[in-house]
């Protein structure tokens, strides 16, 4: 995706990394959440409710409510707004879970 949905405020970035998610590589900066690298590329939805099949992604963003769940290098309902991103992270929705891109019409 081109456009960044970050708020630059910052003068000094910490380190550029490459990330994947179901297997798109994305940039994001190291040690910052997933969910946040995540929704800075433009993914708000991280996986489907198992029940419903409707969208989730960050809800809480403090690790209460696990509505942001995913599989982080092979381990499964990692909570993504907790876990710092890392160089060649590979995040996936959990097994059978749809997720989809924003579009800038959306946002």
């Amino acid at each position: 995706m081109s456009s960044s949905f970050r708020i630059n405020t910052l003068e000094e970035r910490p380190k550029k990394i490459e990330f994947y998610f179901n297997n798109e590589k994305l940039i994001g900066y190291e040690n910052e959440p997933i969910a946040a690298s995540l929704l800075a590329n433009g993914i708000r939805t991280i996986r489907t409710c198992e029940i419903t099949g409707e969208g989730r992604g960050i809800f809480c963003g403090i690790g209460h409510c696990y509505e942001c769940r995913a599989d982080v290098d092979g381990i499964p309902n990692v909570r993504t707004c907790l876990t710092p991103n890392r160089q060649g992270t590979k995040v996936f929705s959990p097994s059978g879970s749809q997720s989809r891109e924003i579009s800038e019409d959306e946002s």
